[in-house]
């Protein structure tokens, strides 16, 4: 690229929507169409955030932060929506779509979610569990006979040779349903798990491509992920230790099994097609293919190659744990039908009751947590986890803002979403970067915008009129 092009394109890679509204002359600047009405409006009606009791000027800091951040060539670009009382009220853009070819972030880039599949197919099992096909007490081996009689590596101290080995002992019961979508099976990932003999496992069976690239089995049919997934031994007796892991990718195995479709045209048939959400998918057609955001060469936290998989074809299986693509707009609309319980525009996805089951405490005190889905999502304590999401029981404890019944999760390269039922709040972070420090950016844009939410006026009337009634 010529270096007066791209030192052009350098300094008007910055793009702010100031009060949702779609800077149209930046884009025609740059070359870009302007955004369409349609996808301004992210799919939610837009008003001013002082109207549903946040900050304009407040939230404008998210922009300032993460500009800076991509300036210091540690982000590549990203997308931000935030949403109260089911309007719109921030959407901003930041940094390059693709620093290599000087091409500017969109409020549409289309993004590899990772981890945020897992949520996606955790709603697909219990559509299926609404309709009476699986229930959260199935064994797996319903499904996959081949789970029956599995073994779990269990770790044993030699305190002589002053080294840890390991022994195989039988299941003491069947992982189910329940345990694939609280990632208390005894599964793992083999890129997590401390187990050696079930990263071992996961690696002689393609289930974990060690050196090679992360959270990808998609060369795997589904038949052989299954078959080799069961021979694997557990990490854990099932039911006892929550261990994030590829549940989820079963689960969507599960979900294929009992309704005899393919994952990605129930998810289309039963959750994309109905929400409006055009344009998430599990790869990435040719016609979208300039729209999906690309991570920087080199991680500068790490200084590692960055890979990331390959969306560009039809995978061999529809990972239900990591392989994915949406927006941001497609994203925050599954969040606030999650929100408003179930619903959205009038199309109901899941009865209210079931979205409160799933956001509900799944671990109570018999399911040992020695890392928990706070930790291992934000670096802090204060998280237990539901059926597909990492769920705060309470106001304290977590090193971050937050409400007791928030609920939340993330994915590798560097995506995140959170929803909190008590602010009626649902907001979206994307990019493309599976830096090490990414949980820092997840705990950034989370405190910034709930700085954004000042203190309430009754002179201004964002209180009701009952006593001690602190929200609008």
């Amino acid at each position: 690229m010529n270096r007066a092009i791209l030192n052009a394109t350098l300094a008007g890679a910055f793009v702010f929507v100031p009060s949702i509204c779609w800077t149209q002359s930046w884009a025609q600047d740059q070359g870009r169409p302007p955004a369409p009405p349609a996808l301004v409006g992210m799919g939610l009606p837009e008003v001013p955030p002082e109207q549903v009791g946040m900050s304009k000027q407040k939230l404008d800091r998210i922009h300032d932060a993460l500009k800076q951040h991509v300036a210091d060539g540690k982000l590549p670009g990203t997308v931000v929506l935030v949403a109260r009382k089911g309007k719109l009220i921030y959407a901003d853009v930041t940094g390059f779509q693709d620093k290599d070819e000087g091409k500017p972030m969109a409020l549409d880039s289309l993004f590899r979610i990772y981890s945020m599949t897992k949520p996606l197919v955790s709603v697909a099992a219990m559509m299926l569990v609404e309709d009476g096909t699986i229930q959260l007490t199935d064994p797996v081996s319903k499904f996959f006979p081949a789970f029956k009689g599995q073994q779990v590596s269990v770790a044993r101290s030699d305190n002589e040779l002053a080294r840890m080995s390991y022994i195989m002992v039988a299941a003491e019961r069947e992982m189910t349903v329940q345990d694939l979508l609280r990632h208390t099976a005894g599964l793992a990932y083999g890129e997590i798990t401390v187990n050696t003999p079930v990263r071992d496992a996961y690696t002689k069976a393609g289930l974990y491509l060690a050196g090679v690239r992360d959270y990808d089995a998609r060369e795997l049919t589904p038949a052989e992920e299954v078959e080799r997934l069961a021979k694997a031994p557990l990490a854990h007796q099932p039911g006892t230790v929550w261990e994030y892991s590829m549940a989820v990718d079963l689960l969507g195995r599960v979900v294929e099994a009992g309704s005899g479709k393919r994952l990605a045209d129930l998810l289309d048939e039963r959750v994309f097609k109905p929400l409006k959400m055009r344009d998430t998918a599990f790869w990435v057609t040719p016609g979208r293919i300039s729209r999906l955001a690309q991570p920087l060469a080199v991680d500068l936290a790490s200084g590692q190659p960055i890979k990331v998989i390959d969306v560009s074809k039809e995978p061999k299986n529809d990972s239900g744990g990591a392989g994915a693509v949406s927006t941001a707009a497609d994203y925050l609309r599954f969040s606030q039908m999650l929100l408003n319980g179930g619903q959205l525009d009038g199309t109901r996805i899941l009865s209210r009751t079931t979205v409160a089951l799933m956001t509900s405490d799944q671990l109570g005190s018999r399911i040992a947590t020695p890392f928990g889905p706070g930790e291992l999502l934000l670096g802090t304590p204060g998280y237990t986890f539901g059926l597909g999401f990492a769920v705060r029981p309470g106001g304290g404890i977590a090193g971050v803002p937050g409400s007791a019944g928030e609920f939340m999760w993330a994915g590798y390269a560097g995506t995140y979403f959170w929803v909190d039922p008590k602010e009626e709040l649902a907001a979206i972070y994307m990019s493309q970067a599976p830096s090490p420090i990414r949980a820092y950016y997840r705990k950034l844009v989370k405190q910034l915008v709930y700085t954004g939410r000042p203190p309430l006026r009754v002179s201004e009337g964002h209180v009701r009129a009952s006593i001690g009634f602190a929200m609008t």
